[in-house]
């Protein structure tokens, strides 16, 4: 009769979990699942048509730089004496390259924060040869552009194996064209010309995508990097505060 009777706790009494009242709705403990936070260095990856932004900017480079390039070999195939800056494989080709080592990074070794100097290397590399594209498809868009004003004003003849053509002066010593190992003018007013104005067209392309992608480096760089960093530390503050 002289013992105290505490009242018993009625989750107990149900066959509750013991310490299952410490934790209310509103817990924040560590959560797994769907709608847990990503860990410390995990990247959230954005896609465009089911592959990696950068991922699809390299694949643009290579697409476009093999058009390029045969479209230059294609131009270089119709005269023997057409010069090198008229056939702009060499810009394809090199647009090429830039899209082979952005594949190999992306698809290998690619994360937002260098934590490596040789991924460090790879990117500025890559950021790099991709201005270098961006400045020779302008180049050859330049020297393509200029051609194609010049086949605007020729009035062209056969002569032989060649095809002369002249601009409209009145000096009778006003500089001849000619393109040799051609059996028809047609070849380089209509064919040719065609040529130069899809290079026109697919170095306008390729300059775009090279400047895209020397801004994505840029951007993961200077802006990525740094917010990353900053929700890293935050994510880490927080589960200290939880675990204490």
């Amino acid at each position: 009769m002289g013992r105290d009777k505490r009242p018993r706790d009625p989750q107990r009494r149900q066959g509750g979990p013991p310490g299952a009242d410490a934790a209310g709705p509103d817990d924040t403990g560590p959560k797994t699942g769907k709608g847990a936070p990503k860990e410390c260095g995990e990247e959230e990856a954005r896609t465009c048509c089911g592959c990696r932004f950068p991922l699809l900017l390299a694949l643009l480079q290579l697409a476009l730089g093999i058009s390029v390039t045969v479209v230059g070999f294609l131009m270089a195939s119709i005269s023997s004496s057409l010069l090198l800056r008229d056939t702009p494989f060499w810009a394809g080709i090199i647009v090429c390259l830039v899209a082979y080592l952005g594949l190999f990074m992306l698809c290998v070794s690619y994360q937002v924060d260098e934590r490596t100097c040789i991924q460090f290397s790879m990117k500025l590399l890559y950021f790099l040869l991709s201005a270098l594209g961006l400045t020779i498809c302008v180049l050859a868009v330049a020297f393509a552009a200029h051609h194609y004003s010049l086949l605007e004003q020729f009035t062209c003849k056969l002569a032989l194996d060649s095809c002369q053509c002249k601009l409209p002066s009145s000096e009778p010593l006003s500089r001849t064209f000619v393109y040799r190992d051609v059996t028809d003018c047609t070849s380089i007013t209509g064919t040719f010309k065609l040529f130069l104005l899809i290079q026109i067209v697919l170095n306008l392309l390729c300059s775009f995508v090279c400047l895209l992608a020397c801004f994505v480096m840029w951007k993961h760089r200077y802006q990525v990097f740094y917010v990353g960093v900053r929700v890293c530390s935050r994510t880490a503050s927080e589960g200290q505060q939880q675990k204490a």
